[in-house]
């Protein structure tokens, strides 16, 4: 017999985390969408919050083995959209941080250079070697 939503006690129980984590994915998604800088903290803040919740609430009721099979789908599609939310972000990051290397040059680390040789700094008129 497999258990489902309806003929399961935790069924409601699992469900309530379930929904509050895939309502601050939708809303994180959103913000993501719109480049809201404020409402993204906000939502990421919330979706945390929600998932420690809701990871608690699977881990207890998947110890005595009654994790419906439809609530199990969604927790694992809502963690394929978690993933492919902070793949997208990640991206970002680095488009970013690509763009901003380019603007703003880091200083040379006075290691190598360029070229592979060593770069020398003057001293009051003078090389060092």
């Amino acid at each position: 017999m497999t258990a489902t939503a309806s003929s399961t006690p935790l069924g409601p129980e699992l469900e309530q985390p379930l929904l509050a984590v895939e309502s601050a994915l939708n809303q994180l998604g959103d913000a993501l969408a719109r480049r809201d800088a404020a409402a993204i903290e906000q939502h990421a803040a919330e979706l945390h919050q929600h998932l420690a919740r809701a990871v608690q609430s699977f881990s207890e009721a998947a110890r005595t083995g009654s994790v419906p099979p439809a609530l199990r789908n969604r927790l694992v599609r809502a963690g394929g959209l978690l993933a492919a939310q902070r793949e997208a972000l990640a991206r970002g990051n680095a488009s970013l941080d690509r763009a901003l290397d380019v603007l703003i040059p880091s200083e040379p680390t006075g290691l190598y250079g360029a070229g592979g040789k060593a770069e020398r700094r003057s001293l009051g008129g003078s090389f060092q070697a």
